[in-house]
């Protein structure tokens, strides 16, 4: 059986072997314009719901117009979710040791959908995906992420989060225009060898890049003013402009980047290979909750800072 190792769950910055522009590494800032724009326009982008607070934009990955059939629930009469441990907020040992954090309320939110019964065991997360092969679960919520690797062994729901890149800069800063011909000569700082650094190498060519051995050295450097700006993991920076380490310093600026390719396909429930009747089921109760602005409600009690 192939190792659990291969499955990936979101912690930061995906590693990359050096992925390039297919183009070079150096491109006219127009033509960098037009493949940006491309690139969004040519990939499903997360539709944004507004709260009253303009930061706190809500993804939703589901298309209206792509109104999923109710499915057969007749089969389901429980649902045995698998959660890892200690992952918080998205999964953690809660009041008296239960299950507790983002993934866990929404796996009971869908069951409600549903109107099934369901249970929640957390277990290590190197072994969630055998204990679903081996039936010990019947489906996975614990961010993992959506890969050709991960397909060969299991099957996912869409996606319900991704973990876009964001700049940040701090509170006094004058930059307001992330565009690239907007950014040339600026200092960023970047955890080195990750997909942001190739995807800053590929398409902010004229920036000055910093690369750091780890996002906390990224983060300090913004804070003393050895960089412009910080280009990194939109879920982690929102955690941390949230918190008390940030000290209020700094701010994002402009917009999310979800391009696929270097920030992968998104975060799914896994299901075991072939159990259609399951995956169409809940992929039809995350479309029901984020229609009824459910999904909306518990976002924004996880990401009063939204990395959107």
């Amino acid at each position: 059986m192939q190792s659990v190792v291969a499955m990936t769950r979101w912690r930061g910055p995906f590693r990359t072997a050096g992925a390039q522009c297919p183009f070079g590494r150096r491109l006219p800032r127009v033509l960098i314009g037009a493949l940006l724009i491309a690139a969004a326009m040519l990939q499903v982008e997360p539709a944004l719901a507004q709260a009253a607070d303009p930061a706190a934009a809500v993804p939703g990955f589901w298309d209206p117009r792509r109104r999923p059939e109710r499915p057969d629930l007749t089969r389901i009469s429980i649902i045995r979710f698998l959660t890892e441990i200690d992952y918080p907020p998205f999964n953690y040992a809660g009041q008296g040791g239960n299950p507790a954090g983002f993934n866990v309320d929404l796996a009971r939110t869908i069951c409600e959908e549903l109107k099934v019964n369901c249970t929640v065991q957390m277990r290590r997360f190197d072994t969630l995906v055998d204990a679903l092969a081996e039936n010990r679960g019947d489906a996975v919520i614990a961010s993992l992420a959506v890969t050709s690797d991960a397909r060969r062994r299991i099957d996912f729901t869409d996606p319900y989060y991704r973990s876009p890149a964001r700049f940040v800069a701090r509170r006094d800063s004058t930059i307001d225009d992330v565009r690239p011909e907007r950014l040339e000569g600026r200092k960023v700082a970047v955890v080195a060898q990750t997909a942001h650094e190739a995807y800053l190498k590929s398409f902010f060519t004229e920036v000055e890049l910093r690369p750091y051995p780890d996002a906390d050295a990224t983060r300090e450097a913004l804070r003393r003013g050895e960089v412009d700006l910080l280009f990194g993991d939109g879920i982690a920076l929102a955690f941390w402009l949230n918190g008390s380490d940030s000290a209020g310093c700094c701010v994002f600026k402009g917009g999310p980047f979800t391009e696929s390719r270097y920030f992968g396909e998104g975060i799914g429930i896994a299901v075991r290979r072939g159990n259609e009747t399951l995956r169409l089921a809940l992929n039809w109760a995350l479309f029901r909750l984020w229609e009824k602005g459910q999904y909306t409600d518990l976002w924004l009690r996880y990401f009063p800072v939204s990395p959107y």
